[in-house]
């Protein structure tokens, strides 16, 4: 299927999981990536199972689920990039493609010669992404980083979990998907600037900065306030109600955004709050909060979850319940959207997908092309190269290239 980025090759020498994201995302909008995984090993996250792949079979396969989470629509060509040969066909498929994406510790690939400058110097249209734990530059930046960590470090966990309890980390790597989506993003504005241009750029994306930025009204609490935010569990600290509440049979997250919706969930659950000074205004039930909403938690047990939704969506005050993933996988709004697929695998007729969610004119666009195994098309991609049979199994014979099985 075309999609916008139809003719834009993208060579991805990242692994794990902001790196990928960020390529899926471009794979599903129409680039051609080829995929760079060591030899012998392939993408870290290959090994980060169970849960693995079951084939057709029945058996158990080495495809972990979270490689297959985020690796759609690529080609992989497996190198031991320590090989000056392996080397020189990334810089091959360098002077053909559009973007590079990595994720190596600074300084790794320069010692290569696979460093921006290095590559641009054949290559001055190349649009070069470098993502890592701390960025180019600064204190920090030759050490590792891996979401959980950033998530601590940059504030993130320090407001996340119930009030009076330990920090928690997010329940996915969302700083590493964060990080994937601003390298996405900007990866497109910098090939929009080529258009004018000419000429490529080198864009520096790291999970730091990107967890930093995200803070957002919570930062703003702070740098405005000079406090320092608590955890709230759910609740939003310069909203309430806004949280999730138990309810007869499970947990209801209801969002009231203002006093007029407030005014009508009162009425809903026929209580005076409203005209109680203490609550009359957001602001006060903020400062208040303490006195709401164990009143709400009261209330909102006397009645069921279904009741609770049917008169709240009524009275049009934002309300959804707290699912399970396999409550969510089954919501109407899930199939009617289209946000779970199969695609055919080598491996499994029907390998379940989560759908990249941006629509173009009410199409949904994802790649056909499943996660691929690993050196499943170094063959292809040297032949592309021009690079004849006797030589790619002069390659795979010395080790500097894997062709897949």
């Amino acid at each position: 299927m075309n999609g916008p980025l139809s003719g834009i090759r993208v060579l991805d020498l990242s692994r794990v999981l902001a790196g990928p994201f960020a390529t899926q995302i471009l794979a599903d909008l129409g680039a051609d990536v080829i995929k760079i995984e060591r030899s012998g090993a392939g993408d870290d996250t290959r090994e980060w199972g169970p849960p693995w792949l079951v084939n057709d079979e029945g058996a158990t396969t080495e495809e972990s689920a979270y490689f297959l989470s985020c690796n759609r629509g690529k080609r992989s060509v497996a190198l031991e990039l320590t090989d000056p040969r392996a080397q020189s066909i990334v810089r091959a498929l360098a002077r053909t493609s559009d973007v590079l994406i990595e994720n190596f510790k600074p300084g790794t690939l320069g010692r290569m010669g696979l460093d921006y400058d290095s590559l641009s110097q054949t290559s001055p249209g190349l649009v070069y992404c470098s993502i890592s734990g701390f960025g180019q530059d600064g204190p920090n930046a030759a050490k590792a980083g891996y979401d959980a960590m950033i998530q601590a470090q940059a504030g993130l966990m320090s407001i996340t979990g119930e009030h009076g309890r330990g920090p928690v980390k997010v329940g996915v790597a969302v700083i590493d998907m964060i990080t994937g989506l601003y390298a996405a993003n900007a990866i497109q504005a910098a090939l929009i600037q080529r258009q004018n241009s000419g000429r490529g750029s080198w864009i520096d994306t790291a999970l730091f900065d990107s967890a930093v930025a995200i803070l957002a009204n919570q930062g703003m609490n702070h740098l405005i306030a000079g406090e320092i935010p608590e955890r709230l569990g759910s609740a939003h600290p310069n909203i309430v109600p806004y949280q999730s509440f138990p309810t007869l049979d499970g947990d209801l997250f209801i969002a009231v955004g203002n006093d007029m919706q407030f005014r009508r969930f009162c009425e809903i659950a026929s209580a005076d709050w409203a005209d109680d000074p203490r609550f009359a205004s957001n602001s006060q039930r903020v400062a208040n909060r303490h006195l709401l909403v164990p009143l709400i938690s009261e209330r909102m047990r006397t009645r069921s979850k279904s009741e609770w939704r049917r008169t709240l969506d009524d009275a049009n005050i934002p309300c959804g319940p707290v699912q399970d993933l396999e409550e969510v996988f089954a919501d109407p709004q899930v199939e009617a959207r289209g946000l779970r697929f199969d695609l055919p695998h080598t491996l499994h007729t029907h390998l379940p997908q989560i759908a990249n969610p941006l629509r173009f004119d009410g199409r949904l666009h994802h790649s056909e092309r499943a996660p691929p195994l690993r050196g499943e098309h170094t063959h292809e991609v040297l032949l592309e190269l021009g690079y004849n049979e006797a030589l790619i199994d002069e390659l795979a014979a010395t080790g500097a290239i894997e062709l897949a099985m």
